[in-house]
């Protein structure tokens, strides 16, 4: 086959105009620039907010495609929910630092904790998810998603404080509301039933209520599954169904332990 022939080809096969893989390349950037701005000590706060605007207004014409849909007043709506963000942010790093032993110091949870930084670009892109902001917030909890393993979709509602622990491999729906001072460990799965397009507009995963605990590998699915305030929800735990306030939930399994060493 002649060059020119898959040069056709190919250029027939590309039917979406606006994909356009510069719109991840900037979020990304975007996103950096922005957890510099409310974290670092030595980024001056005032030169990189002007930054972080002209940034926004060129990301918003990329994702912004429909005419009858301007995204790019939505930034000053936005830097108004900035020190909100960041004292949430401060009280979740916060609750890391007193629940975990193995934290040295506040420093090390900011610059260190996968958990915290998937919480931070979840609330980042979050408050972008109200504003109706279209790809970019899906596009912020994809950096965190492949830098931690973390999977929290911007639409989700996390209460204050938050504490993933480890992080690996925790996934979060986006119809999840989770309440105040939950702590979930590694593995855990805040799921859906079933994935249908006709659910699109229903909630289809569960809620958390406060004080809750759920550790390691458990799995939580439905829309209508409610884990009450106070509970432990033990490792390995399979639930669709609600669970009473001050439960505590376990999986047993059969564990046989042999000598393998024959005896003489």
């Amino acid at each position: 086959m002649e060059k020119n022939m898959i040069i056709k080809m190919i250029q027939e096969q590309k039917k979406l105009p606006n994909l356009k893989y510069s719109i991840r390349e900037k979020t990304e950037g975007f996103t950096n620039k922005l957890f510099y701005t409310l974290f670092d000590g030595d980024t001056p706060v005032e030169k990189n907010i002007a930054i972080l605007e002209k940034d926004f207004l060129e990301l918003s014409q990329l994702v912004c495609w429909e005419p009858l849909k301007p995204c790019k007043e939505i930034w000053e709506s936005y830097l108004q929910k900035l020190p909100l963000i960041l004292e949430n942010l401060n009280k979740d790093a916060k609750a890391i630092m007193l629940n975990d032993p193995a934290a040295n110091s506040l420093e090390e949870v900011y610059l260190a904790y996968p958990g915290f930084f998937a919480i931070a670009i979840y609330r980042l892109s979050h408050e972008f998810h109200k504003f109706g902001l279209p790809l970019v917030p899906r596009l912020m909890s994809e950096c965190a998603h492949r830098l931690t393993g973390t999977d929290i979709n911007p639409g989700a509602h996390i209460g204050v404080p938050f504490f993933i622990d480890h992080a690996t491999g925790v996934v979060i729906g986006e119809t999840c509301i989770i309440k105040d001072n939950v702590k979930i460990y590694q593995g855990v799965t805040l799921g859906a039933l079933s994935v249908n397009r006709k659910l699109r507009d229903t909630k289809r995963h569960p809620t958390i209520e406060e004080n809750v605990t759920i550790y390691a590998n458990a799995t939580i699915l439905g829309g209508k599954t409610v884990i009450g305030a106070n509970s432990i929800i033990g490792g390995n735990v399979w639930l669709t169904a609600s669970v009473p306030s001050n439960s505590m939930v376990s999986h047993t399994p059969q564990i046989n332990i042999k000598n393998s060493v024959k005896n003489e």
